[in-house]
């Protein structure tokens, strides 16, 4: 149950303690925050594997960020609302929410409706790490292994190589990588190369000829794994039979 990490995001400080103390009670890491600005910098710190979010807050609409949190497809959403007309519950399934609850709601239905959303995340079986033989993208401590050693990556340069690998080697424009991999709206797109330039420098063989990041002209950037297998050198024999028999090791 310890790496189960719940995110609440209600406005109401009263309910919000509420939940938190009866979801600590049942052995589920908790965040509490009454704003989207605060979720989002939580959520780059360490994605949660459930967000419980009000479809109402003080600095913006819940929909909306729904629909954000949506498109990371790394948490599952509950969402509470006062709003319980049919439509206001299309609406809010439609933006991505997994499950919705009407306000006011009894506590019972609230925690059997988080443990039924915990099940069906263990039944598909979402990974915790991706897994490119010597590279490593770990989804819940949010770390980088490459041939064994880890990668001292910020925040952003882990979103921003997530999203990329998430691709599974498919272009991405700059303006997607924004929309997808930043927590805050940002004009310049250029922005991207910036952090893609300071990416390479940490993964690439040569930065200068990067082989993993690619650039595709007049579109922006594509992540290419299988150049790791070919042409990151291998210091010694015992090593390079691992390499090239794909080592069987996992991360803990």
């Amino acid at each position: 149950m310890s790496l189960i990490s719940i995110t609440i995001i209600e406005g109401n400080p009263h309910l919000r303690s509420l939940l938190g103390w009866h979801l600590q009670q049942a052995g589920y890491q908790v965040q509490q925050v009454a704003t989207i600005q605060q979720a989002r910098k939580i959520f780059y710190h360490r994605q949660p594997t459930l967000v419980i979010l009000d479809s109402d807050l003080p600095d913006g609409d819940g929909i909306e960020f729904c629909y954000w949190l949506h498109q990371q497809r790394q948490s599952l959403i509950l969402m509470l609302s006062a709003k319980i007309t049919e439509k206001d519950v299309v609406q809010g399934l439609n933006a991505g929410a997994d499950d919705y609850i009407k306000k006011p709601f009894g506590m019972q239905e609230f925690l059997s409706r988080v443990e039924a959303l915990i099940r069906r995340m263990r039944v598909t079986c979402a990974p915790l790490y991706l897994d490119y033989g010597d590279l490593k993208i770990d989804l819940v401590h949010r770390r980088v292994q490459l041939k064994g050693d880890y990668v001292d990556l910020t925040p952003q340069e882990f979103s921003l190589l997530y999203v990329l690998a998430q691709a599974e080697g498919d272009p991405l424009s700059r303006s997607e990588l924004l929309q997808k991999a930043w927590p805050d709206a940002i004009d310049n797109p250029r922005t991207i190369d910036t952090h893609v330039l300071s990416l390479r420098k940490k993964i690439e063989l040569d930065p200068r000829q990067p082989s993993l990041i690619q650039t595709v002209r007049n579109v922006g950037y594509r992540f290419n794994p299988e150049i790791i297998q070919s042409e990151i050198p291998i210091p010694s024999p015992v090593l390079e039979l691992e390499h090239s028999g794909r080592s069987s090791r996992t991360m803990v």
